[in-house]
């Protein structure tokens, strides 16, 4: 704005006249009287069609009413008209729209539908005036979520792999995140991300274990707003045993074995005793009321009351749910005061015989042994005639008697940290064996008779080595001695003669000597007699031949002399007779008939006479045939040698047939080795060729210019010794 003011007159210049630069102006003039005149001029101003700041796009959110602001301006005041898809937009046509009076498109409860574009319109009728402007309308729509699962189940450290998937629409496309323990997941090597077409957002995880079991969060978020939903993953964990420890009790006491375990869902837990196979579960309790069990939330308790030694061993634990088990084992030991395992206390010996007094003790923890004498304790270096020799749950006392002071009573203390045990052992002097009674003979022959006895009442107090049995003949000053088979109560004495008297008696021997001698008994030997019998058994022989067991029976007191052997067939009177050494086991018959049958009467000969006869029949079969004749015929040697000739004579029919056909073979070698041969006269030559065709006789002729043999022309006959002869064909000479 700027003022001019002349002698005259004066301006009022306004540049860029704007709306508020309209109104009255007053120009007053005052002479040099001071007297004043004004005059008033009124200035309008016209503002062109204008649209101020109108911003596009327009977002919305779905649902809400929604206002299209076109702020315009003009003077005079504008007229707005709003188009949508180039249709004017009236209330009449369109209830939930409305033109405010400052111009601005009311939407009511805006959908995705009424997303486009939308034109404002504004005129100045007066002067003819009109402009637009385009604005586009967003309406966001709220992400929803839905899911197709919501609850997952998988099993702990089995490499299982588990995807959640959610489905999400809205507008603009939510962003999908998962959440867990208030907590957004990030993408790793066990959390996987994968977002597919159609809205779908999945949550790979991978290697489950168990801390990933819980609830899991799924959030879509725009614009609009956001919406969550929850998954919920249970992970079931195979049953583990996770504490089990070896239990140390006191025989006597009270023993309790712990067991833990851990597992989804939580595992039954069961005990069994491995020494028997039984099983205790939780409220269970033994028929003696020593094994109970009780158990709650993964921990079971097996409590044993009067612990024994009985129960040391093994105890298994088993978890075991519904998806699996698992079992662990525990070793109960037994700590208990020593016990001594013998009942043997009395030891016997005498002078210079030296003992050993075994102390055997079982203990846990292992005790340490001592010996005492008269209230003396024994060292383990010993004295003259004690050594002590120790080993575990073992100790030796080796005590070798000098004199009667030597005798008596020794003590043996086995102490661990449990408590302490004695036990006495007693060392007596031994005595030699009280004598044998009740002596016997049976089975008196003439050279043979067996002497039976019962043991002495008293064995001295060491055992008893041998028995010593004396027998002599009546008359006779000379005992002769025989030593039982270590304590056998029964001697056989041999080398008796017949028809003889015998004095016979029995000593007991221990290690500190000989015992008394039983009564004297007597018995005599039997005279020499007939042999009984003898035993026969048989077996067919090779060929016609029989072969005939003898078994000697009782020989009378002589020896067998001979067999006296009579046979015959069963239609014939005349016997035969063979006589077979004494000596011999068996009698062979030969030659027999076929397909007969025999009677055989066998008679055995000592120098006393005859046995009675042993009668036997035997069967000879029918004929075999020719091959069987021949073979059963001939010996091993001679069937083996019948086999090498035909060997033999195959090799030579194979050596000629390659001769004559494939001009091969050993004889073919010798052939041309021979005709080879140069000699001074052609004469000799001639003469070796001719005896060599002659030799062979086989026909020579030239076929292109070699020498060749026609196989049809040759004959080959096997004579007796085995000896191959070859001769032309009659027909083909």
């Amino acid at each position: 704005m700027a003022l001019h003011t002349e002698t005259s007159r004066s301006r009022l210049i306004i540049y860029n006249a704007i709306i508020e630069d309209a109104g009255i102006y007053r120009c007053q003039a005052t002479d040099a009287s001071g007297h004043t005149e004004e005059a008033s001029v009124v200035l309008e101003i016209y503002q062109r069609l204008t649209f101020r700041d109108v911003q596009s796009p327009q977002e919305f959110r779905h649902g809400e009413t929604a206002e299209v602001v076109c702020d315009v301006i003009s003077s005079p005041v504008p007229v707005v008209v709003w188009y949508y898809q180039d249709r004017e937009i009236t209330e009449e046509h369109h209830s939930r729209f409305q033109v405010l009076p400052n111009n601005n498109l009311q939407i009511h409860q805006v959908t995705k539908a009424d997303e486009g574009v939308y034109r404002c319109e504004a005129s100045v009728e007066a002067r003819g005036e009109i402009d637009f402007v385009d604005i586009a309308v967003v309406v966001n729509v709220p992400p929803v979520l839905s899911v197709f699962q919501q609850s997952f189940n998988a099993t702990a450290d089995y490499q299982e792999s588990v995807t959640f998937t959610c489905i999400t629409s809205g507008s603009p496309d939510p962003l999908v995140t998962w959440h867990r323990k208030g907590q957004q997941l990030e993408p790793s090597e066990q959390h996987v991300f994968n977002r597919l077409e159609g809205g779908r957002s999945m949550l790979t995880i991978r290697n489950i274990r168990q801390g990933d079991g819980g609830t899991y969060t799924c959030k879509a978020t725009n614009k609009a707003g956001s919406q969550e939903r929850e998954l919920f993953l249970k992970v079931f964990v195979q049953p583990h045993i996770t504490q089990l420890k070896n239990v140390t009790a006191v025989e006597g006491s009270a023993a309790m074995i712990s067991c833990v375990a851990e597992g989804e869902p939580l595992p039954d837990i069961s005990w069994r005793r491995a020494s028997d196979g039984q099983t205790f579960v939780d409220g269970d309790k033994s028929q003696d009321g020593r094994f109970e069990v009780r158990g709650r939330h993964g921990k079971s308790v097996l409590t044993i009351s009067g612990v024994k030694l009985t129960d040391l061993g093994r105890f298994d634990c088993e978890a075991l749910s519904r998806i699996g088990g698992h079992q662990k084992s525990m070793f109960l030991d037994i700590e208990y005061i020593p016990k001594f395992l013998t009942n043997h206390t009395i030891y016997y010996s005498w002078e210079g015989n030296p003992v050993n007094i075994s102390c055997d003790v079982m203990s846990n923890p292992p005790a340490t042994m001592l010996w005492r004498r008269e209230r003396f304790t024994i060292s383990a270096e010993g004295t003259a005639n004690t050594r002590v020799h120790s080993a575990e749950g073992k100790s030796v006392l080796e005590v070798t008697p000098m004199s009667d002071r030597d005798f008596g009573r020794y003590n043996c203390t086995a102490r661990n940290n449990i408590g302490v045990r004695y036990q006495e052992f007693i060392l007596a002097q031994a005595d030699v064996p009280s004598n044998p009674y009740s002596v016997r003979l049976s089975a008196v022959s003439q050279r043979l008779a067996t002497v039976t006895f019962m043991k002495p009442d008293s064995h001295g107090g060491v055992p008893i080595s041998y028995y010593l049995v004396q027998y002599k003949e009546v008359g006779s000053q000379e005992w002769r001695d025989v030593k039982s088979h270590s304590v056998q109560t029964t001697v056989v004495l041999t080398g008796l003669e017949p028809n003889t008297t015998y004095e016979v008696r029995v000593a007991a021997v221990n290690g500190k000597g000989q015992g008394e001698f039983s009564h004297t008994e007597t018995f005599q030997t039997l005279p020499i007699r007939e042999p009984s019998p003898p035993a026969v058994h048989g077996q067919r022989g090779m060929g016609k031949a029989y072969r005939l067991g003898l078994v000697k029976q009782d020989d009378g007191g002589m020896p067998i002399v001979e067999y006296i052997v009579k046979y015959k067939t069963d239609k014939e009177e005349q016997w035969m007779t063979k006589l077979v050494p004494g000596a011999n086991d068996f009698a062979m018959l030969q030659p027999l008939q076929w397909n007969t049958r025999y009677e055989v009467e066998i008679t055995a000969r000592n120098v006393k006479g005859l046995s009675e006869p042993t009668f036997y029949q035997f069967f000879m079969p029918q004929k075999p045939d020719i091959t069987e004749s021949l073979f059963s015929g001939l010996g091993l040697g001679a069937v083996v040698g019948l086999g090498l000739g035909a060997l033999l004579l195959l090799l030579v029919l194979v050596d000629v047939s390659c001769f004559f056909l494939r001009h091969c073979g050993l004889l073919m070698c010798i052939t041309r080795s021979l005709c080879s041969k140069k000699t001074a006269t052609s004469g000799k030559g001639k003469e070796i060729e001719e005896g060599k065709a002659a030799y062979l006789k086989l026909p020579l002729k030239e076929e292109n210019g070699k020498e060749s043999l026609k196989p049809d022309t040759i004959e080959i006959k096997v004579h007796s010794d085995n000896s191959l002869h070859t001769k032309p064909d009659d027909s083909k000479a």
